[in-house]
């Protein structure tokens, strides 16, 4: 990828890294981009090589507004509905997830449109279907107002899903086990609150019909492992990522329940020198939408702090890779 970056100041007036404690850094692997963020980010690139720029996105491509910027300056105009789009313009929708009405009415447009849906978000999707054809009123367990939650309830008529976000919202559910019903989940929601939540239904309502498999991404798990892995060493732990990003502000509470703060970082010039007062070991992670440059530009600027000593802590190898839609191959 070659996303360029804007440049950061390189430091302060503050006295030389050697004239304080040296800093050790763990840094978590996995951490960064997922395959399914490489796959939306490299529509965008080969869409805008293929058509020529402007390429539309609806909603931003991934959440990261670094990434966001480094695609706009390519070429890309970011919107969020439709209507924004001109005729006869290409589009692509987020990876995320949209709900079925958008690509229709993309259609009956005319609009060539792309499809940069995460791979394992399209899988949840397929996995609605079926159950609604099984019969089923689906609880969806994810946070309200997310794309992804908002793709997925657009999968299915309306109605026939039904939002859980905690432990508490398993009690107020006008449902009995006399009801048909399964569930689902979002893929970026933290593993342990899921399982709870989970547990919680299955409780409720023993007759409850879920997916053979898990369906947090192996890449939001695999994050929420290694900073479980680091945490418990550290003083305080970096996460890189925004805000919006559910499998970012997961970390965080990965990390702040293993005993350990954490904060969230967008970049380094978020930084402040002060955080590091009476750390000597931080971790450092990114989500899954947080380039790889922004966790060199973060220990770039620690540098100029602290003398500091990178160890690499992994936990997990990640080798996948999600295939291009069929009209950029080739």
């Amino acid at each position: 990828m070659n996303t360029a970056f804007p440049a950061i100041p390189s430091g302060d007036d503050s006295p030389p890294a050697g004239a304080l404690p040296p800093l050790r850094l763990l840094i978590a692997a996995p951490r960064g981009f997922c395959a399914g963020v490489d796959r939306a980010i490299e529509i965008v690139e080969r869409s805008i090589e293929k058509y020529g720029a402007p390429v539309y996105v609806r909603h931003e491509i991934v959440h990261n507004r670094f990434v966001v910027d480094g695609l706009r300056a390519k070429g890309a105009v970011f919107v969020e509905e439709l209507d924004e789009v001109p005729d006869g313009a290409a589009v692509i929708f987020s990876a995320h997830g949209v709900p079925k009405s958008v690509p229709a009415a993309a259609n009956a447009r005319g609009l060539a449109w792309l499809d940069a849906t995460c791979p394992l978000v399209s899988k949840v999707h397929r996995q609605a279907e079926r159950q609604i054809e099984a019969g089923h009123h689906i609880l969806f367990i994810g946070h309200k107002g997310h794309p992804e939650v908002i793709g997925t309830f657009g999968q299915v008529p309306d109605g026939a899903m039904t939002l859980v976000e905690t432990v508490d919202d398993v009690a107020g559910l006008p449902f009995t086990t006399d009801d048909s019903l399964g569930f689902l989940t979002q893929t970026t929601l933290s593993v342990d609150d899921t399982a709870q939540v989970v547990a919680a239904l299955r409780a409720r309502f023993p007759q409850i019909a879920g997916p053979r498999a898990e369906d947090i991404c192996y890449a939001t798990s695999n994050r929420q492992a290694a900073v479980k892995a680091i945490a418990p060493q550290c003083e305080m732990l970096f996460v890189i990522g925004a805000p919006n990003s559910s499998n970012s502000m997961r970390l965080v509470e990965v990390s702040d329940r293993c005993g350990t703060p954490a904060k969230l970082v967008q970049r380094a010039t978020d930084i402040e020198k002060s955080w590091l007062d009476g750390v000597t070991t931080l971790g450092l992670t990114a989500g899954a939408s947080a380039p790889e440059e922004l966790v060199r530009e973060v220990i770039d600027l620690l540098a100029t702090f602290r003398t500091v000593a990178e160890e690499t802590v992994v936990t997990t190898e990640e080798n996948m890779v999600f295939k291009l839609p069929r009209q950029l191959v080739g």
